[in-house]
């Protein structure tokens, strides 16, 4: 990796998370992607009751119907997407005309990790949900259509009556930072995984705070309490983690 980009890495990620990411980077070459960290934030995001943007009629946001023609357009294998919605996963569809532009998930209860061992637990389902797989195709990322697709999933969130929206962003991408970051987000704990081989260390900022699994039915399971929880972990902000 260029003596430059290395520093630029630790200018926007920060000294502890520039040591990690580059630690990642040289486990990744060394292993041939068969020993990697990872390390996210887990986040709470308020759910706004007032639209960034207006709706508009000829780039819509839609509700994913089961069986609709519009899993044929996403950038996810088809069981993935099946899964999801077998598990009772609500999407939001983003499209420009009739092109397929964005989506959004959201999960309630509880969600699986799909990148390493862990399960994300939420401790107030009534006035929390989890989100996930924000994803704006890349000819529309300059535009309203992440605004459009949050404003979708806020109306829809603010309905059922729930406050928070909890997500995990990688600690490794600026770019996801600070586009959360002007949401509002709040930052409920840190969460480390070092996975060799089948061996996974875990290694989080709240309980189990400890973790190894050697196998796929062996997970850490986090619960998570919004800000300002009496029995929530402290909000610190992301510069603090």
């Amino acid at each position: 990796m260029p003596l430059k980009r290395i520093h630029n890495n630790f200018v926007q990620l920060g000294a502890l998370n520039g040591c990690l990411y580059l630690a990642d980077r040289v486990l990744r070459a060394l292993s041939a992607d068969h020993v990697f960290l990872k390390r996210y934030y887990l986040v709470a995001q308020p759910v706004q009751d007032q639209p960034a943007c207006r709706p508009s009629a000829k780039n819509p946001v839609v509700l994913l119907e089961h069986g609709s023609p519009l899993n044929a357009l996403f950038p996810r294998p088809p069981e993935v997407i099946a899964k999801r919605i077998n598990d009772g996963a609500h999407c939001f569809v983003a499209l420009a005309g009739e092109e397929f532009a964005g989506f959004l998930w959201l999960a309630f209860n509880a969600y699986d990790e799909d990148e390493v061992r862990c399960r994300y637990e939420l401790a107030d389902p009534q006035h929390c949900a989890w989100d996930y797989d924000v994803h704006v195709e890349p000819k529309y990322r300059i535009g309203r259509t992440f605004a459009r697709l949050w404003d979708s999933a806020n109306a829809h969130l603010a309905g059922r009556g729930i406050k928070w929206s909890i997500s995990r962003i990688s600690a490794f991408n600026p770019a996801s930072l600070a586009a959360h970051g002007r949401l509002g987000i709040r930052t409920l704990c840190s969460a480390n995984f070092l996975c060799i081989g089948p061996l996974q260390i875990s290694v989080i900022s709240a309980a189990p705070w400890f973790h190894v699994s050697l196998s796929p039915s062996s997970r850490p399971r986090v619960r998570l309490l919004p800000p300002g929880h009496a029995e929530g972990q402290p909000v610190h902000g992301l510069s603090q983690q």
